[in-house]
């Protein structure tokens, strides 16, 4: 059953990005439509500020006092900023109410929210209200049911006949939603009803095989039917970044060359709306930028490239895009897929300079460590039981010292007698401007090279690669362990091709 409450708790989470005092009382009411409140209970000059939800968050908009009657104004946002908008009353009291660009009007009890607001004006605040009400009517009849579910020694036939009641108020619920969208389609309130309304999935086909896998794919594509993407008054409802959260954490699947395909097709459904789009490429850019899951940065750089870079993202200022497009060059030379960058430097003797290209093997794993970094300490005991498991299969260790100094690394190169790897590093003396300058431009090596800190984003060590015979990213930022079971992945599925 969907529940559609009043959420006090919103109060505290409120932004102040825009704080205004005009005393809204002062504009002129002929022109503009207002948002007039009576509220029972406040006292002259207490202050009320108005809200917008914007996604999840609120923000506050405007302020104004209190009269000696606890009545008070604001303009009306335009009809393009509307949504769904609140009242922050003394005593961290909330009213919410739907903006369209027209006239709003009710009435309140201070000690009674939201059960006393009584809708003078506003359509969509009258409907939204009748709602909230119609949901409290299923509430009231649910908590005898979910009261009697509590007890351990009902028989299954009371369980049934419990689950059958709650069908039945789903049911109920699911006819007033269909009635209101029949009724008033085209309110901002009956799409703010359909976007909380689950899609209707049909029974798979008899014939088809995996009938629970059809039933996924019929709801994937059915799942975003019932937003209309091209109402930009939809991301000041919390339902809409709820989908994109359930849509991103549950639905989509977690793998980024899907994630890249699935969030550009809903991106392009904004195409024209500034509100809609600017929402959805924040969403995303944010959501792949903080994921955990392995390579979804990928997701990051596309986004970026086809956003960001183009100057699609118009609502950012030049530094901010200028963070953003820089954020997104650290992580493209290791996208996994891709080829990574050739790496050319010195092995231990300071003097023979080994090229990643020149590995020839099934695997090569690229490890960035530090020999001061303890994390690096504990994993490589791990590094050595997988290169033994491994070595004779085709995998390779090309470790990259990132001590600024040679002599640690090569002391705990010697100590650990880790003579079996390839271990590279560079040094204060070949990254002296006038030397690294020689050296590149020589051929010896490459500024990508030199500069592999960059080149691999490395903020923290370990940080490792697993890559192919052609040097393509298969894996990276996974442990000694996890590699191994990629490793045997890749074995078992190369047997069957």
């Amino acid at each position: 059953m969907i529940d559609l409450c009043i959420r006090h708790q919103f109060v505290k989470a409120l932004l102040p990005v825009l704080l205004i005092s005009p005393f809204a009382q002062v504009v002129n009411a002929q022109e503009d439509p207002l948002l007039s409140f009576e509220i029972e209970g406040l006292t002259e000059g207490d202050t009320v500020y108005l809200a917008n939800y914007y996604g999840n968050k609120m923000y506050y908009a405007d302020t104004t006092i209190a009269d000696k009657k606890g009545e008070f104004v604001f303009v009306s946002p335009s009809a393009e900023k509307g949504g769904k908008y609140g009242l922050v009353l003394p005593e961290n009291a909330f009213v919410e109410f739907i903006v369209t660009g027209d006239a709003v009007s009710l009435a309140a009890d201070l000690a009674d929210l939201p059960g006393s607001v009584k809708v003078k004006k506003g359509l969509d605040t009258q409907l939204f209200y009748e709602y909230l009400g119609f949901i409290q009517d299923m509430r009231d009849k649910r908590l005898p049911i979910d009261t009697k579910a509590q007890d351990s020694t009902l028989s299954e036939a009371s369980r049934a006949q419990l689950v059958q009641d709650l069908n039945v108020l789903n049911l109920q619920v699911e006819a007033e939603q269909l009635r209101i969208e029949e009724e008033h389609g085209e309110t901002l309130f009956a799409k703010m009803i359909r976007m909380v309304r689950e899609p209707d999935v049909p029974e798979a086909p008899v014939d088809v095989a995996n009938p629970q896998l059809w039933r996924y794919y019929r709801f994937r594509t059915l799942f975003w039917d019932r937003v209309d993407f091209q109402d930009g008054r939809l991301v000041r409802d919390p339902a809409l970044h709820a989908l994109l959260e359930q849509y991103w954490g549950s639905i989509m699947p977690q793998v980024p060359d899907t994630a890249v395909i699935e969030m550009n097709k809903l991106i392009a459904r904004a195409e024209g709306q500034p509100d809609m789009f600017k929402y959805l490429v924040h969403f995303f850019t944010f959501s792949a930028e903080k994921s955990q899951v392995m390579c979804m940065d990928k997701a990051f750089v596309n986004l970026v490239d086809n956003y960001y870079a183009t100057g699609k993202a118009d609502w950012l200022g030049e530094e901010q895009l200028k963070k953003v497009i820089d954020r997104a060059e650290d992580l493209r030379y290791s996208q996994c897929g891709e080829r990574i960058p050739n790496i050319i430097l010195p092995d231990t003797t300071q003097k023979n300079w080994v090229s990643l290209y020149d590995i020839d093997s099934k695997y090569t794993l690229v490890s960035i460590w530090e020999s001061t970094c303890g994390h690096c300490k504990k994993e490589m005991p791990k590094l050595e039981a997988l290169y033994e498991e491994w070595h004779d299969k085709g995998l390779e260790i090309y470790a990259i010292g990132n001590d600024f100094e040679p002599e640690p690394w090569l002391e705990f190169v010697r100590e650990k007698n880790l003579n079996d790897w390839i271990h590279v590093s560079d040094n204060p003396e070949i990254n002296a401007a006038d030397s690294a300058t020689i050296l590149i431009y020589s051929g010896i090596t490459t500024l990508q090279s030199l500069n592999f800190r960059t080149t691999f984003d490395v903020y923290a060590t370990p940080k490792m690669f697993l890559l192919d015979r052609d040097k393509r990213i298969i894996a990276k930022q996974v442990g000694a362990e996890q590699i191994g079971e990629i490793l045997a992945r890749e074995e078992a599925a190369s047997v069957k091709q």
